[in-house]
């Protein structure tokens, strides 16, 4: 008996190893088929709007549109991520007014999973930003952003978990914030150094993480110190960039050793979609888009975000109402007077910006005035009107030959009007109306003394002619000294400051030797014989058309003839007929046009 259990439990024993083999078998069979599932993963991401919440119809999307898009993303994947690289919560007045708040509540609303802080995310001040980092649900990133004790000043780090895959995300800023914003709004930071900070995180990322993701606000222009493709090629284990800060356009992404920098522009006039995929818990392919005003026509904007858009709006009406000051007389903004010589408005716009850049010269466009202020209460709303397009105040260090070359290229149509018109502070010139083009400014002075061709002056202008913008070329490219506030801030703070405005013209810049305009006479000719008339020919009876059928628009702030055109499906020419408009390029804001009916 004792054998026979013996052999029993031998020949039990014999089975249950076997057993125990196949099922280890099954089992690793099994692991291993979970292990090497491929994953997809999605990462939508914005970078610089500089706060262009709405479209223009055109090309700038806006963030409607962007809601939209990225909740038919999330249909096609649920598995997707929303991120920004900074330089969001700035720029237009719709964003500049309640400080960022508006933007704040819309990124909320889109569902932003994480953005990085760029340098115009500080223009209100670090401690303003550090409030909308509480308002919102996502954190605002900022590992190098370190305080005088040596703490970080934002949340370094996120780790996000996508369909099992934990994905780390980390933020830099670039160190060019120290001025590329007031100075003062970043007092007492420092803004540490983007290769060491980048090492840093991803040691302490690679092994709680699946994926790394680098959100950047250092850019990739070559003048930069600092920038993502320097990091890219100095710091290994980063899976994905996105980039802000340079506006970059890719495409398709740029590849630098296994990492990926994906960007998309500016403004929203590009979407960017990531694709990556993973299996075994490692990255083993990605890819960069981006998608554009054409490509999203047909889809139709977030309707929740538009609502909300609308409600901002109308409650933002109320604190635009607000009086900061009282003009003296009319303020001169009409298009016909700024494109075309001095005013008072243009002086005291480029008052404001002296006075916020401590500059030695000031200049900006007369393009970029687009509307008067009527003697009486100037409100926030009416500064607005006047610089709706959320230029900021730049200083940059230039010769007396730039300066003067600058002034030449901005005359050379005058006496025709010309957006590129100057607008100065701090200096006086004289036109000679008679003189050819790149000949004409005589006696220029600075502060009272002839200007030396030589010698080096700060400048303060607007971001968009310091970037060549309106032709002035000679202006890009040059030592940068700051960047400030929006032109309506810095207009808005010289106001308050002022109390009352003078609006005097003062002779900034005066016209010698102009040609009078003359009526044009006509000489009568003796008209020809008459010849003899045709039979005339039989009538034929044609079908009656029905006249075209049409609307009236209202012409907003910044609007322009092609734009509109666009619009309403027709030419710029065919509404310069419909509307008898002598000049086509010049139309006012609150001036009705008729259009065709939609």
């Amino acid at each position: 008996m004792r054998e026979k259990g013996h052999f029993f439990g031998r020949k039990l024993f014999a089975c249950l190893l076997v057993l125990t083999m196949v099922l280890s078998m099954f089992g690793t069979g099994f692991a291993d088929t979970a292990e090497t599932t491929t994953k997809k993963i999605v990462i939508l991401h914005t970078n610089d709007i500089h706060g262009r919440i709405e479209s223009d119809n055109s090309t700038v999307m806006g963030l409607a549109k962007f809601s939209a898009w990225v909740k038919q993303q999330k249909e096609e994947n649920p598995n997707t991520l929303v991120l920004d690289a900074g330089d969001i919560f700035h720029g237009l007045p719709i964003v500049t007014i309640n400080k960022g708040e508006s933007m704040a509540k819309i990124m909320d609303l889109i569902g932003y999973d994480a953005m990085t802080a760029g340098n115009h995310d500080f223009n209100y001040g670090y401690e303003r930003l550090l409030e909308l980092d509480q308002m919102t649900k996502f954190p605002v990133l900022g590992a190098n952003v370190k305080k005088a004790d040596g703490t970080t000043l934002l949340t370094p780090y996120v780790i996000k978990e996508v369909n099992g895959v934990k994905i780390g995300i980390f933020g830099l800023a670039t160190p060019e914030t120290t001025y590329k914003t007031h100075p003062k709004n970043v007092e007492g930071l420092v803004f540490a150094d983007p290769v060491a900070e980048a090492k840093a995180m991803v040691a302490e990322l690679e092994e709680k993480t699946d994926m790394i993701i680098f959100l950047s606000h250092l850019g990739m222009d070559e003048a930069s110190v600092n920038t993502s493709t320097k990091v890219a090629q100095e710091v290994k284990g980063i899976d994905l960039i996105i980039d802000g800060h340079s506006h970059h356009v890719l495409q398709e992404g740029k590849m630098i050793g296994d990492t990926l920098i994906a960007s998309a522009g500016e403004y929203s006039k590009y979407f960017g979609k990531v694709e990556v995929s993973l299996s075994g818990g490692k990255v083993t392919g990605k890819k960069a888009s981006l998608v554009d005003f054409k490509a999203l026509e047909e889809l139709a904007a977030d309707q929740e975000v538009e609502s909300l858009i609308t409600a901002i709006k109308t409650a933002q009406d109320k604190a635009l109402s607000e009086v900061i000051g009282k003009a003296a007389v009319k303020l001169e903004g009409a298009r016909e007077k700024v494109r075309t010589g001095e005013t008072n408005l243009g002086n005291l716009i480029t008052s404001a910006m002296l006075n916020i850049s401590g500059a030695d010269v000031a200049l900006t466009n007369g393009g970029g005035i687009r509307a008067s202020i009527e003697a009486g209460d100037i409100s926030l709303k009416s500064v607005v009107t006047v610089l709706p397009f959320g230029n900021i105040v730049v200083t940059r260090t230039v010769k007396g030959a730039d300066i003067k070359a600058a002034l030449e290229h901005g005359l050379k149509p005058y006496p025709e009007a010309n957006g590129g018109f100057p607008h100065v502070a701090g200096m006086s010139f004289t036109i000679d109306a008679s003189k050819p083009a790149g000949e004409r400014v005589t006696n220029l002075m600075v502060k009272g003394q002839p200007i030396e061709l030589e010698k080096e002056y700060l400048l303060a202008t607007n971001d968009f002619m310091a970037a060549g913008g309106d032709g002035y070329t000679m202006l890009a490219n040059k030592p940068v000294g700051n960047d400030f506030a929006a032109l309506d801030e810095a207009l808005i703070s010289y106001i308050r400051g002022l109390g009352t405005v003078a609006g005097a013209v003062e002779g900034r810049i005066t016209v010698i030797n102009e040609i009078p305009k003359t009526e044009k006479v006509q000489v009568p000719v003796p008209a020809p014989a008459p010849a003899p008339l045709p039979a005339p020919a039989p009538v034929v009876p044609q079908e009656e058309r029905p006249a075209q059928q049409t609307q009236s628009y209202e012409v907003k702030a910044g609007d322009v003839l092609w734009r509109i055109a666009k619009q309403f499906g027709t030419t710029w020419e065919k509404l310069q007929e419909m509307n008898s408009l002598k000049n086509p390029h010049l139309i006012f804001p609150g001036q009705k046009l008729i259009v065709p009916a939609q």
